[in-house]
């Protein structure tokens, strides 16, 4: 049985695999997925060829490479993701207000210019196998969640369409930044499923309850035994009342 698409469509699967022939065989195998993340590993490896076999299967990319960088190269690097037409892509929020607004500038323009729809650009917060210890390891006092609030609003300042965050703060940013910002959660795991090297977690239920918008998960469905049944036993599970 087919999923409800607008739940299928909440998840994005992370091809967070080695190598292109791996990733390729998954995304055939997940039929019912229409996004999938192509992350640091992953691109390193195979660059663009990936992204163009995967448009070739109809899908989207979100490009999660979370860029951090001085802004002239960062912008360099969003013209980049438009010309191969990445659906998302992340950058960096500890990269500062001026490298987010050159990046959201420059995706603005060349959407003007080309009458193309540009790719949502998603500011990375606190990575979610992080917790407050490492905060204080890297010599930040603030509160982890002071922290990502502050993040939050300074990406909204420099015109971010949304952001990645752990999902124990979308309920947070809602309730202070607002409700215009995309909120995508990684450190999605089924109750199923082990948390591996994540650190703030939350089931896929729970992060839709808390207001997530698009959920990102990994392992739980690609290292199944059978992908495709794992993720429609999510999209079930974000069924249930």
């Amino acid at each position: 049985m087919e999923p409800k698409k607008e739940l299928a469509e909440k998840i994005i699967v992370a091809l967070d695999v080695r190598t292109k022939d791996r990733a390729l065989d998954l995304v055939k195998q997940l039929k019912n997925v229409q996004t999938f993340k192509v992350g640091l590993e992953l691109f390193t490896s195979e660059g663009t060829l990936l992204i163009q076999e995967l448009h070739r299967l109809g899908k989207n990319i979100f490009l999660d490479l979370k860029m951090h960088d001085i802004p002239n190269t960062v912008a360099g690097a969003v013209r980049s993701g438009f010309i191969h037409k990445v659906s998302m892509m992340t950058l960096h929020a500890f990269g500062g207000v001026e490298m987010m607004r050159r990046a959201a500038a420059e995706a603005k323009n060349l959407s003007e210019e080309t009458g193309e729809a540009k790719p949502l650009l998603l500011a990375v917060t606190i990575l979610t196998s992080l917790k407050g210890d490492d905060l204080r390891q890297l010599g930040i006092k603030t509160k982890l969640d002071d922290q990502v609030l502050k993040l939050a609003f300074l990406a909204k300042k420099a015109g971010m369409d949304g952001l990645v965050c752990s999902p124990r703060e979308t309920k947070m940013i809602k309730k202070e930044v607002g409700k215009d910002l995309l909120i995508v959660n990684p450190g999605i795991r089924p109750s199923w499923a082990s948390s591996d090297d994540q650190k703030r977690v939350m089931t896929p239920a729970q992060a839709v309850k808390n207001g997530a918008d698009l959920l990102v998960i990994g392992r739980p469905v690609t290292q199944a035994s059978e992908p495709e049944e794992a993720f429609l036993r999510i999209c079930r599970e974000l069924d249930s009342p």
